[in-house]
């Protein structure tokens, strides 16, 4: 079974170093090179940053297809303890249904890895689930597409949810959208599978109405840049294979820890 990832790929400046590889097609293909998974990654960015970010991305061993942008997505961050701090730079085009459907062709697990609310309109998540489980970043609902310092909101466009079949959302981001994450706060999103990552905590995995603790082991990285990404990654690609919700976030988790660690490059 294929899996997929979507996104664009960002030039990462942390604490004020030189740009660098980001976004999550990068960390995903990460995670997908350990798992050894049958995948593609469908990646963005402007055709004069190839050189700098593709060649870092298919070292990694997973196929690639690039889609060009007018602009690479940019930011700048840095952290205190597990808090980023993060400004927007530049902002990446919009994905389209075509720049999507025909990469994807045989993939029936999608990750979708906005970095902004404006990266994936509910016409472009719609052609994605057209015969496919669709996995979405939270961050394409609460993050507004705005250069300047990261401003999250919860006036996101409902219809994006109506393709989704399984919800990555950020402790910070689930508190904004639905003000926590127990089971009755998790039901309003209207998404059957939700998972909530706590950072060195572990996760709360929302699943047939029911929301449950899985623990992880605390890792005290010093840039755990990604880590989302991965254990987002991880979790699609445990599901495609037939693993509860629960075990695959045990895994995913297990992945993250690996990868934090240096046990896993």
């Amino acid at each position: 079974m294929t899996v997929a990832v979507v996104g664009s790929l960002s030039l990462d400046s942390v604490d004020g170093g030189a740009p660098r590889i980001g976004g999550c097609p990068f960390y995903a293909a990460r995670a997908l090179r350990v798992l050894g998974a049958p995948a593609v990654i469908v990646a963005k960015c402007a055709a004069p940053d190839r050189q700098l970010l593709l060649p870092p991305l298919i070292r990694l061993g997973v196929p690639v297809v690039w889609q060009d942008s007018s602009v690479s997505a940019a930011f700048s961050f840095s952290y205190e303890s597990e808090r980023r701090i993060m400004t927007v730079q530049a902002i990446a085009d919009p994905w389209t249904p075509a720049e999507v459907v025909g990469p994807l062709a045989h993939a029936r697990w999608v990750h979708v890895a906005p970095l902004t609310r404006a990266d994936f309109p509910a016409e472009t998540l719609a052609a994605l689930a057209r015969g496919r489980r669709v996995s979405l970043d939270g961050q394409g609902l609460a993050r507004l597409p705005q250069v300047g310092p990261l401003t999250l909101d919860g006036d996101y466009d409902a219809a994006v949810l109506r393709s989704i079949s399984i919800l990555k959302l950020s402790e910070e981001e689930a508190e904004l959208l639905v003000d926590g994450y127990d089971e009755r706060a998790l039901a309003q999103l209207g998404v059957r599978e939700v998972v909530v990552t706590l950072g060195s905590r572990g996760c709360i995995v929302y699943a047939d109405g029911v929301a449950e603790l899985v623990r992880a082991h605390a890792v005290h990285a010093r840039d755990p840049t990604g880590a989302g990404d991965v254990f987002a990654t991880a979790y699609l690609a445990a599901r495609s294979v037939g693993a509860a919700p629960t075990a695959a976030a045990r895994r995913a988790a297990a992945l993250v820890t690996d990868i934090l660690s240096g046990r896993a490059a």
